[in-house]
């Protein structure tokens, strides 16, 4: 799953509104919107880390004379090097961060409920908002029928498509 700037407002209104009619957390009515905006944080410091990891990927790409295609190996390395979690490790990652976050914020009156039980409910937001790649791979594919797969301008149409397609649901 790819965590999108744009959903990262629904995510974290999910997560709190979930977590509230559940009794996991009290929230004043007042503070809602601070609760929410507190969630929103944590997943923009983990994309803000992820961009720092993406600049020094680029920048050990030049050093190095890779071209382009290496990107995802040299930015594994980059990751495990600053000890940045990536993917699925990533979305835990950030759960646990939240989770943490309920515990200081002074925005959240009360936790009562249990990690794992939380765990979950903030793991089904996160799903619901980003389980979105497969459903635009598969509307793209679906738009090149017309090319080969695996031609040249398959992969570039796929590229277009893909993006014409995030655009369109307010991805980007």
């Amino acid at each position: 799953m790819k965590l999108y700037p744009k959903a990262i407002p629904a995510i974290a209104r999910d997560a709190i509104a979930t977590l509230m009619a559940d009794g996991d957390i009290e929230v004043e009515t007042l503070r809602i919107a601070d609760a929410e905006q507190d969630m929103a944080a944590v997943m923009k410091e983990y994309l803000a880390a992820e961009e720092r990891v993406n600049q020094a990927t680029r920048e050990a790409l030049e050093r190095r004379g890779y071209d382009h295609s290496k990107f995802n190996q040299v930015k594994r390395e980059m990751a495990d090097v600053r000890g940045f979690k990536m993917g699925d490790d990533g979305i835990d990652y950030m759960i646990n961060q939240m989770l943490e976050f309920l515990l200081i914020s002074r925005n959240i009156e009360e936790v009562y409920g249990e990690d794992p039980p939380m765990r979950k409910k903030i793991f089904a937001a996160f799903k619901k908002h980003l389980d979105v790649d497969e459903d635009i791979d598969r509307e793209a594919r679906s738009r090149l029928k017309h090319l080969a797969e695996g031609t040249q301008a398959w992969e570039i149409e796929y590229q277009r498509a893909v993006e014409a397609i995030r655009r369109n649901r307010g991805l980007l």
